[in-house]
């Protein structure tokens, strides 16, 4: 497939996304909450399995450009499912609107990679994290909070654990490394978002999945391996690279095909780091065919 083309399905893929797939019997709950600017986030609520009179652990989801509140739904159930408390952010200013108007503007190629280097749009989407976790502790202290994020929304994940960036985030609202630990699904590589040593000084826990054909705005599927190699790398900070044979970058958001192969190995993977983080034990699991696991 050419490559504006595989843009093209890109976008198709990315505004499907937003509609999401409802699953399971995880009990739900949309609210809106104000923001510091006086905007305000819509939050998608999933409460956490077997939650009982304690605080139960939090996990907030970034999604991707175009994306909504609405999407990642098989992600969040398996958080939830895990004991989290799930919060699913909606980033009005880097949603399906925004997308759209910057397609039609500058078309599929530039309007995408426009969208996702907008520092408004990205400066935004980290106070919209501050609204997460500002409702969350409203609700109760928790004892671990993880931050997701797909795509855009890995970006996200990377600018909030402090990664340096070439697009103006200033700190705050980036860098403030309110989490113990991130999850990046299908993240940027340098030379759009970010520089070449971008990730030098996150010394969080980090899981990096991304998959063989998971393409990237440049340098290709290799690029999203790079933030990886980039971290500092030690057993006790428990930083992962996980890649999936013929996992394509809209799997990771549940869509696309064969997305129901790549699910599974996501959510596992991401239990099995979580469950190593909170038990400062972060040993490999056995190999799974199709699925190579690193560790730094």
């Amino acid at each position: 497939m050419s490559a504006p083309r595989r843009s093209v399905a890109l976008f198709v893929l990315v505004v499907a996304a937003a509609a999401g797939l409802p699953q399971g019997s995880i009990a739900q709950q949309h609210l809106n909450v104000p923001r510091a600017d006086g905007q305000s986030t819509p939050l998608m609520l999933y409460t956490a399995e077997g939650a009982g009179s304690g605080c139960a652990p939090l996990a907030v989801i970034s999604h991707g450009a175009g994306g909504s509140e609405e999407g990642y739904r098989y992600l969040a159930h398996a958080m939830a499912h895990l004991g989290y408390t799930t919060v699913v952010m909606g980033h009005r200013e880097s949603g399906l609107a925004a997308l759209a108007s910057d397609v039609r503007k500058d078309g599929v190629v530039d309007g995408l990679t426009n969208l996702v280097a907008d520092k408004n749009a990205e400066q935004d989407r980290l106070l919209d994290v501050g609204v997460a976790l500002k409702w969350a502790e409203s609700q109760c202290h928790a004892p671990f909070r993880v931050l997701l994020g797909h795509s855009m929304g890995a970006e996200t994940v990377m600018l909030e654990a402090g990664a340096k960036n070439i697009i103006g985030v200033s700190s705050p609202p980036g860098g403030q490394d309110r989490f113990d630990a991130y999850v990046a699904l299908s993240p940027e590589g340098s030379g759009v978002i970010f520089p070449q040593d971008a990730w030098s000084g996150i010394r969080k826990p980090v899981l990096i999945l991304t998959g063989t054909r998971d393409q990237s705005l440049q340098g290709g599927p290799q690029a999203r391996q790079v933030p990886w190699q980039v971290l500092p790398g030690d057993v006790s900070h428990c930083q992962w690279l996980g890649v999936i044979d013929d996992a394509t970058h809209m799997n990771f958001a549940g869509n696309g095909v064969d997305h129901e192969t790549v699910e599974p190995i996501v959510t596992q993977t991401i239990a099995t780091f979580l469950g190593g983080v909170r038990k400062h034990a972060c040993t490999l699991p056995a190999p799974v065919s199709g699925f190579k696991l690193q560790q730094k």
